[in-house]
């Protein structure tokens, strides 16, 4: 499995914060069938954000971890007005694997006004801005479902935490997801891992799941085709247009 979402970068954010833990993160990842890792940093008002610094470390853990799992760099970027002016100049600082796949998160887990030109405008860069765990922003998929139907269609993928669909962020962020699965609007199932523990860097549960309810073909794209793709900057080869699911046939009795 690819995974293009955590922060076993130590001492940054809130993930790893000491070369100890990042290194238990990934022999957790390796055990429970990651490949390829990708160690992304939340860059927002909060946590300084540095590729040279992140690079650095990335090649330190490299070394200790040998060919087992092989480890990138990338941002999880909070989308603000700031960020995008910094972004648009300097794209690659803050890709994954530094190409043309930009992880996005909404700033404070809130929908900011003007979205769609936000995303356009990263499009027009030839961007590829991929929506972080979209199900776990209150009311999103709840009240703006058609908002992400159009950034689906925009050329936005959507990534979802393993963990919610797990049930580790609760019913209704489990719920989301699986909407958004019925829907064909999950290209990418990420761990967002921050530690060993509650947030661990496991995906395999939520492979698990998603190959019983929707196919192995369909849990191949998720966690290894589609990834790939994005650590590749190639085009995503799972990408459907959204299709509202059919309905479960209701069988009467008398």
């Amino acid at each position: 499995m690819i995974d293009i979402h955590s922060h076993f970068l130590p001492g940054i954010d809130d993930g790893a914060k000491t070369e100890e833990d990042s290194l238990a993160m990934l022999e957790m990842a390796v055990e429970y069938g990651t490949t390829h890792i990708a160690g992304t940093p939340h860059c927002n008002f909060e946590y300084e954000f540095s590729l040279e610094r992140n690079l650095g470390l990335r090649k330190g853990l490299q070394e200790k971890m040998g060919d087992r799992i092989q480890l990138m760099t990338g941002c999880d970027f909070h989308l603000s007005y700031e960020n995008l002016e910094v972004v648009l100049e300097e794209p690659s600082t803050y890709t994954i694997n530094q190409g043309t796949y930009l992880l996005t998160e909404f700033g404070n887990y809130a929908i900011p006004p003007n979205i769609e030109n936000n995303f356009h405008q990263l499009r027009l860069k030839q961007l590829v801005p991929i929506i972080t765990h979209p199900e776990r922003i209150p009311g999103l998929v709840q009240e703006r479902f058609d908002l992400l139907v159009q950034l689906t269609r925009m050329g936005c993928p959507l990534q979802i935490t393993g963990g919610s669909l797990t049930g580790r962020f609760g019913k209704t962020a489990q719920a989301a997801c699986y909407k958004l699965l019925d829907w064909q609007m999950v290209h990418v199932v990420a761990s967002d891992a921050h530690n060993i523990l509650g947030r661990s860097p496991r995906l395999s549960n939520a492979r698990e799941i998603v190959t019983e309810k929707y196919g192995d073909e369909r849990a191949e794209a998720l966690f290894v085709e589609n990834p790939r793709a994005a650590i590749e900057s190639k085009p995503m080869p799972y990408y459907p247009d959204p299709t509202e699911p059919p309905r479960k046939k209701r069988f009467w009795f008398f």
